[in-house]
């Protein structure tokens, strides 16, 4: 679901221009950050239900702290709070809004493989509503979110400033399009089942030059 929540970030965008879009992208994606530096110690995996034919959303996610109900809210809360620091209030909310989305949208499209407690204390149901185990309805949404995003981006981003050589049609469609652009290929090196480094590389390219992309646009910010 990797290019759903960048398309999620970029439909947020839209709305909320005083947010940086690099940091709605990073904190969209924040809960699978962690998950891969707590796989690379052991403590959290994932493993493909048919290890001979690995394709698209065709795994189970053993992530029993990040991607536990409890474990993504506080993660969530967290980001939220260090956003305000940074970027007022209302950008908090927004920051830790967009972190539990992605539990959400997983909650979607995993099959049951989330916990409610961190660790699966209790032993509690694991949820998930598995649309991942219909790739082609799966795709279809996530690639729903890439282009919807993109589009509600650049629809945003024309009415920023931008110098009289430079209009702003311009510049907010050649954001808008790499952002698109990017956010389709990450779909693709999903479905295609690419290795993770590419798909990594991808992402961070993503959030980097989007995020620069995004920054030379000089979003107009009403007073308040």
């Amino acid at each position: 679901m990797t290019a759903g929540h960048f398309g999620l970030a970029a439909v947020i965008k839209s709305k909320e221009i005083k947010v940086p879009l690099w940091a709605l992208m990073l904190s969209t994606y924040l809960l699978d950050v962690i998950f891969i530096v707590l796989a690379a110690f052991g403590i959290e995996s994932f493993a493909p239900v048919d290890p001979a034919h690995p394709a698209y959303g065709q795994v189970v996610i053993h992530a029993y702290y990040t991607h536990s109900l409890v474990g993504a809210f506080v993660i969530a809360a967290i980001a939220g709070g260090l956003a305000r620091w940074a970027w007022g209030h209302r950008a908090g909310w927004v920051i830790g809004a967009m972190v539990f989305s992605h539990w959400i949208l997983d909650l979607i499209v995993h099959r049951p493989d989330l916990p409610i407690l961190p660790a699966n204390v209790g032993n509690l149901p694991l949820l998930g509503f598995g649309l991942w185990q219909v790739p082609a309805a799966s795709a279809v949404v996530e690639l729903g979110l890439a282009i919807g995003g993109a589009y509600l981006y650049y629809r945003s981003a024309k009415h920023s400033p931008a110098e009289a050589s430079d209009p702003r049609h311009l510049r907010a469609l050649l954001a808008s399009g790499v952002t698109g652009v990017l956010v389709v290929l990450l779909l693709a090196a999903d479905v295609l089942n690419i290795s993770l480094l590419i798909s990594l590389t991808l992402m961070l390219l993503l959030i980097v030059l989007c995020g620069w992309l995004d920054r030379r646009l000089n979003w107009a910010v009403t007073p308040a």
